[in-house]
């Protein structure tokens, strides 16, 4: 088993020998040599060379019979070489012998060649001087056709391409002396050219401009259709992308053929306005800048067309005299502004420096400050609202189109806030007028309603509601006049007005809303509260009206709570917003009820006057009558028929206002304090010298006549003996004279439980005095003859003790 393991081994070591590189060979005969077996090893290896010796043998006899093959064959080639040497030496020798003839032929050949080269030289040198003379015949041409510009570039190619290939000759020192004559003829043309496009464009800037307005007026339309359409698909977009990209047609300045046109205009108008794209041809200047730029003279001419247009700037920059009149004299104006504006703009883009940004901005804020002034001394001659609205949006669309060219606009805009106020002072005016019409025209009787169709129209325009007014059948009334749904649809048009001015204006909601409140609150407590004034002060007005006017403006302030809320709803500002300004126009209507309150008092007093003015009575008179004044039963009657026309007015929805109740009973308290004054004023007149008890008594009738009005209570509300008690004084006064109780009087005086507490002792004294004298025969006391000298007596005592309480009161 063992030497079977070794024969193995063994066996792997030879094929590791002869498969292994020799560098690498060492470790394997180490292990032979390890092991006790490398004898054994030897005689295998013997026999596995001498196995490979055999096969090396075998292969050699294998290959021997080709070998010899191959030298037999090589010794047969060695003949063929001889023979192929005898043929290669006898072809040369032929072959110099042919050549002689060919040498022959190429020496004549090459004098061909020579010959042919110094007529291609001569070739070349008149090619040379050929393009000379046609660049120079070429640009005698464009001379004489006026085309500057390429002849220009002519000129440059042939002094600086062909004329430095031909400079030996002499005709081409002609040319080179001739240059720079032709150079100045072309700079002054082309300077003549741009004086006639600065004319030319002067005349054409109302066109460009009122083009550029149009396109930026679509596309401002167009951005107000994708804004639309955004905020339903994507909601609410506030902000507008106003700006405006004017194309540029124009090529490069350095062509041949320039850009004839400024303005892009692809719409459906296009067709009304042809040849927009023409409107100014620009080569006149690209030319000249190009030329005067190669002539080494380029800051002369932008120093020369920079003050040039400063001039026509001034020109365009002064308003007409007239411009105020019309809409028209505005947008000619403006047009002119902004077609000199366009141009700049465009050669700004166009030209490469021959004007720069601060140019631009140097130009456009003179034409900024010239504009504002010519705009605020113009406007302010302006009287028209529609005017100033138009006006608005033609200034608006004005500092749009320019926003749109890059230039700031943020001062016009500025000063569109003060011309908003001007067209407010103006809206007031207006509105001033249209409520005074309303307010003349007016009937001031409540609104008849004969069917459903009115009463729904009527409170379309007025925000009434009342249950018990709509259960009533018709015919029915409301209880205002026709001026409230007047008035009130007015104040909403004012609304509208303001909020018409605000538009396109770029502010914020709540600018808007705080400038309509602050206008609508003008309009309440100046133009609308003025008016009702003097309609509650006119000489004609009646007592019936001013009931009528009291009813009407407490409706108007109880409407002020929905004019909020429709201001709320235009503007989207809620009114609990911080800075909100508040409508506190309602106190116009408290001051204007006030004041109808106080005339309707002081026409009743100016009526009672009227009436005792006719008062005549016989103040010596020695018997009473037995019924009151006539002119007095006449006042009383007027009372009771205007405190009826009171009580049947329509009650106000409002329970806290005081129509038409409460008005009524402090104009009937007011009423009688005033007769009973008036009364005691006719009593105790200085000119009546003398009374008689008779007149007392009469007087008495009509005292009497007045407490009975206040009796029958001709306004209902009043508690009690209310309305007697203006009547007191007099009462008072005139029982202690006719009852003759001097005693009661004047022991009691002082006391608060006094009989006549009402009485003053002056007024006593005065009254007194007129009864004393004895001089006339109808004296007070001609009846108590006899008792004369007691009564007169008593009377002077009376009067002393009088005199006694007035100055100890007064001590």
């Amino acid at each position: 088993m063992a030497e079977l393991e070794s024969a193995t081994e063994h066996e792997r070591i030879l094929r590791e020998i002869e498969s292994t590189e020799t560098a690498c060979i060492g470790p394997t005969l180490r292990s032979v040599y390890d092991g006790e077996e490398h004898g054994h090893f030897m005689e295998k290896l013997e026999t596995r060379i001498r196995n490979h010796d055999r096969e090396i043998e075998k292969m050699c006899n294998f290959h021997y019979q080709g070998f010899v093959d191959s030298i037999t064959e090589l010794l047969k080639v060695r003949g063929e070489a001889e023979k192929l040497k005898n043929q290669v030496t006898d072809t040369n020798r032929r072959l110099q012998v042919d050549g002689s003839e060919l040498l022959s032929s190429m020496k004549e050949l090459q004098q061909c060649r020579i010959q042919q080269r110094n007529i291609a030289a001569t070739v070349d040198k008149l090619n040379l001087c050929l393009p000379v003379l046609e660049m120079y015949s070429k640009l005698r041409v464009q001379m004489k056709t006026k085309r500057h510009y390429p002849a220009l570039k002519t000129l440059e190619q042939l002094e600086h391409t062909y004329l430095p290939q031909v400079s030996h000759y002499r005709f081409c020192q002609v040319m080179v002396d001739n240059i720079p004559k032709l150079r100045e003829e072309i700079k002054d043309v082309s300077m003549s050219d741009l004086k006639d496009f600065l004319e030319s464009i002067r005349k054409h800037s109302e066109r460009i401009g009122q083009m550029a307005m149009k396109q930026a007026h679509q596309q401002r339309n167009l951005n107000n259709i994708l804004s639309q359409q955004t905020k339903g698909g994507l909601g609410r977009s506030h902000k507008k992308d106003m700006s405006l990209s004017p194309e540029i047609n124009g090529t490069s300045h350095m062509s041949e053929q320039e850009d004839s046109g400024i303005l892009d205009v692809e719409d459906e108008d296009e067709e009304e306005a042809p040849g927009t794209k023409d409107l100014v041809d620009f080569s006149p200047v690209y030319r000249c800048l190009h030329i005067y730029t190669v002539l080494g003279s380029r800051e002369v001419f932008e120093n020369y067309y920079r003050k040039q247009r400063r001039k026509q700037a001034r020109l365009v920059l002064q308003p007409p005299s007239n411009m105020h009149e019309t809409l028209d004299g505005y947008r000619k104006y403006f047009n002119q502004i902004v077609g000199f504006f366009v141009v700049e703009d465009h050669i700004l883009h166009t030209t490469f420096g021959l004007v720069n940004r601060a140019y631009i901005d140097e130009l456009w804020d003179l034409a900024l400050s010239k504009t504002m002034a010519a705009l605020r001394t113009h406007s302010s001659y302006c009287s028209d609202p529609n005017l100033v609205l138009d006006l608005k949006n033609l200034i608006v669309h004005f500092a749009d189109t320019l926003q749109g060219y890059g230039f700031p606009v943020n001062q016009l805009f500025d000063m569109l806030l003060e011309i908003r106020d001007q067209y407010s002072d103006i809206l007031l005016k207006k509105w001033a007028q249209l409520f005074r019409n309303i307010l003349d025209a007016d009937n001031y009787s409540p609104i008849p309603v004969s069917n459903e169709d009115i009463y729904r129209r009527i409170v379309g325009q007025f925000p009434f509601q009342d249950l018990e007014l709509e259960k009533q059948p018709f015919p029915k009334k409301f209880p205002f006049s026709e001026f409230v749904p007047k008035v009130y649809s007015q104040i909403k048009e004012f609304i509208y007005a303001c909020l018409k001015f605000s538009e396109d204006l770029h502010l914020s909601s709540t600018e808007i809303d705080d400038m309509i409140r602050k206008s609508t609150n003008l309009l309440l407590t100046r133009t609308l509260s003025n008016c009702l004034q003097n309609v509650i002060k006119r000489k004609n007005v009646g007592l019936t009206e001013l009931v009528q006017i009291i009813i009407n403006t407490t409706h108007l302030e109880i409407s002020c709570k929905f004019l909020e809320e429709f201001i709320t709803n235009i503007t989207n500002v809620l009114p609990d917003t911080v800075h909100t300004t508040k409508l506190y126009g309602l106190t116009t209507f408290k001051d204007a009820r006030q004041a109808a309150e106080e005339e309707i008092y002081t026409n009743l007093n100016q009526k009672i006057d009227q009436f005792l003015q006719l008062a005549d009575y016989d103040w010596m008179a020695s018997e009473s009558s037995e019924q009151a004044s006539g002119y007095l039963v006449d006042l009383i009657a007027f009372l009771n028929s205007t405190f009826a026309v009171f009580t049947h007015l329509p009650e106000a929805s409002d329970t806290h206002s005081r129509m038409p109740g409460k008005v009524a009973q402090t104009a009937c308290m007011s009423a009688c304090k005033h007769l009973s004054t008036s009364l005691t004023q006719l009593l105790l007149d200085s000119e009546v010298k003398q009374i008689t008890m008779g007149a007392l008594h009469n007087f008495n009738l009509d005292v009497k006549e007045c407490e009975g009005f206040a009796r029958s209570g001709p306004v209902p509300g009043f508690q009690g003996d209310t309305l007697q008690l203006a009547f007191i004084d007099l009462r008072q006064l005139l029982d202690l004279f006719i009852k003759w109780d001097w005693s009661t009087y004047l022991a009691d005086y002082g006391q608060p439980t006094c009989k006549y507490l009402r009485v003053n002792p002056t007024t006593a004294l005065t009254l007194l005095e007129k009864m004393k004298d004895p001089s006339r025969k109808n004296n007070v006391f001609a009846q108590f003859r006899k008792n004369e000298r007691d009564k007169q007596k008593l009377i002077e005592t009376v009067a002393k003790q009088l005199r006694g309480l007035i100055n100890s009161h007064h001590s």
